[in-house]
């Protein structure tokens, strides 16, 4: 019986490239600059319209009125002395600016304080402590996140005006209470510091159990030091969001002595009588004041910026 045989070859093809190789790489290194080009153009683009009303709210701040009214992008140098002088002094003194600077150092300080004690004892409950219901507990307690702040105004405040903190013979400690209680807790800041505890090993906390250490001992000792990067960015976060706040204090004071910064910048008090009688505001005025409030903020920010991003990068390790 015969048996047929085959043969068998590998047969290798190389591809049929009529382009050099030198100018195949050239071409590739020529698409990557143009395309870092078209990134770093977006970039700087984007990074301009962030920077440019800072930029003007300083510029208009060394402004006269009359050449902020004209739409001047740059001050005069020769006026520019003159014109901050007159605009700093001005601002300082109509706005009464240590008295309501004060207040909301006391609202924001008094608000970051509790929203902190909250924040860590909430965040331990949801991230160490074994309890039934903790997990759907957490979602709907996140699910509160979802809800916009506006939604809640109307609730609150019908809230405060049963407990007689908000009406027309509000005092001063009724609109401070006013003013902090609605904001004591902070889903978010649960959640972002409950990412973090999640990251600590449970052998500490067991080793700590054995040792007959308590939870309040553990919280305190090992989780709150583990976790200060986060802690401090709380912190700041929480006092740059009681200065910023307008819309609620806004609402619920109702003698101006007591209300914020923010809020004070857009009362009567920057406003001048024009010809026709009627008041207007003086934005020269209007700019320097946002000027002078925001500065403490941006200070505070260059100081602890690199806590802010570790404490935020922690925290987002771990699901």
């Amino acid at each position: 019986m015969s048996k047929d045989v085959i043969n068998t070859r590998l047969v290798l093809v190389l591809p049929n490239t009529h382009e050099n190789p030198v100018k195949q790489r050239k071409r590739e290194k020529t698409g990557r600059i143009i395309s870092l080009v078209f990134i770093y153009a977006f970039l700087v683009f984007a990074a301009m319209l962030t920077i440019f009303p800072f930029y003007y709210m300083i510029a208009a701040s060394f402004m006269s009125e009359a050449d902020v009214l004209k739409g001047r992008m740059f001050p005069e140098f020769a006026t520019l002395i003159d014109n901050l002088a007159n605009n700093y002094s001005e601002t300082f003194n109509r706005l009464n600016y240590m008295r309501y600077v004060g207040n909301t150092l006391l609202v924001s300080g008094t608000i970051t304080i509790f929203q902190l004690l909250t924040t860590i004892l909430a965040s331990f409950a949801f991230a160490k402590l074994q309890f039934k219901g903790k997990d759907i507990l957490f979602i709907f307690f996140l699910a509160t996140m979802m809800v916009p702040g506006e939604l809640l105004a109307i609730s609150n405040y019908i809230t405060l005006s049963k407990m007689n903190l908000a009406g027309l013979n509000q005092e001063g400690l009724q609109a401070f209470l006013a003013m902090v209680l609605p904001l004591i807790a902070s889903p978010f800041y649960i959640y972002l510091l409950r990412q973090n505890f999640m990251q600590i090993p449970k052998e500490l906390y067991l080793a700590a159990k054995m040792d007959g250490k308590s939870d309040w001992q553990f919280l305190w000792k090992v989780m709150v030091p583990l976790a200060s990067p986060t802690i401090i960015t709380i912190i700041i976060l929480s006092l740059i969001g009681g200065w910023n706040n307008y819309v609620w204090p806004n609402l619920v004071v109702y003698d101006s002595r007591y209300t914020l910064i923010s809020v004070i910048i857009r009362g009567p008090a920057l406003t001048y009588q024009g010809p026709d009688g009627l008041f207007v505001t003086k934005y020269s005025w209007q700019m320097t004041a946002s000027v002078m409030t925001v500065a403490p903020l941006l200070v505070l920010f260059v100081i602890f910026r690199k806590y802010i991003m570790r404490g935020t990068g922690r925290a987002g390790i771990k699901g």
